[in-house]
């Protein structure tokens, strides 16, 4: 049986994201599986950042989707699931995304679980999706970098020292896992990992499999 594309959707413009992934995720394309089709959104901003950036990206995106219909899937690469709601509303394809998706793998791999995000103004996002999936319980806190781009999460090395420290200062609160609270940091997953000693979890990837697991079922 031949699967259509699963569509990773960048919600911003950073084509430097975008391609990272892409290379993430190439470990789990499998021979004569569906494709991981990774595409992002010129017209967005570089970073969501705001409200605003969420809720006009998430306009984007579902109409993005919805156009497709080649589509086997559909995964949000965007740790505010923008359009999340409004895109399993419109489609009748697994949409899935990577908030959620992190946030239940690293549940699956320890009992309490940490995340850091890119600034400030995330977490009480953050902290609403959570609560709307009762996990609350679970957070053994939330890490915010000082308001740094999506980009430079996964390619700066002065983020990436602030990115471990956050990661310390999670594992000393109790976190046996930590989700990475961007698409961006995608290329830093392995490094992190091995410097902190506990899981560290790519919500993409982890998006992934979910979509993997809902195609070929």
């Amino acid at each position: 049986m031949t699967h259509g594309p699963i569509l990773v959707i960048n919600p911003n413009s950073s084509r430097r994201v975008t391609d990272g992934l892409a290379q993430a995720l190439r470990p789990y394309a499998l021979p004569g599986g569906p494709v991981f089709e990774c595409l992002d959104i010129p017209e967005s901003p570089a970073t969501i950042a705001s409200e605003d950036d969420v809720a006009r990206c998430g306009l984007r995106l579902a109409e993005l989707a919805q156009g497709r219909t080649d589509a086997s899937a559909v995964v949000i690469a965007c740790f505010s699931d923008p359009g999340l709601d409004l895109a399993r509303d419109l489609l009748s394809i697994a949409v899935i995304g990577i908030q959620q998706a992190g946030i239940l793998t690293a549940m699956a791999r320890a009992d309490r679980f940490g995340i850091i995000a890119l600034s400030p103004a995330s977490v009480a996002r953050h902290m609403r999706r959570m609560r709307g999936m009762g996990v609350l319980d679970r957070l053994a806190g939330e890490e915010a970098l000082p308001g740094v781009s999506a980009e430079d999460a996964g390619h700066s090395d002065a983020v990436y020292a602030q990115t471990l420290t956050a990661g310390q200062r999670l594992v000393a609160q109790g976190a046996g896992a930590i989700v990475l609270g961007c698409a961006g940091f995608a290329p830093r997953r392995a490094a992190l990992e091995a410097a902190l000693g506990v899981p560290v979890i790519d919500p993409v990837q982890a998006a992934a499999v979910i979509a993997l697991g809902a195609v070929l079922a």
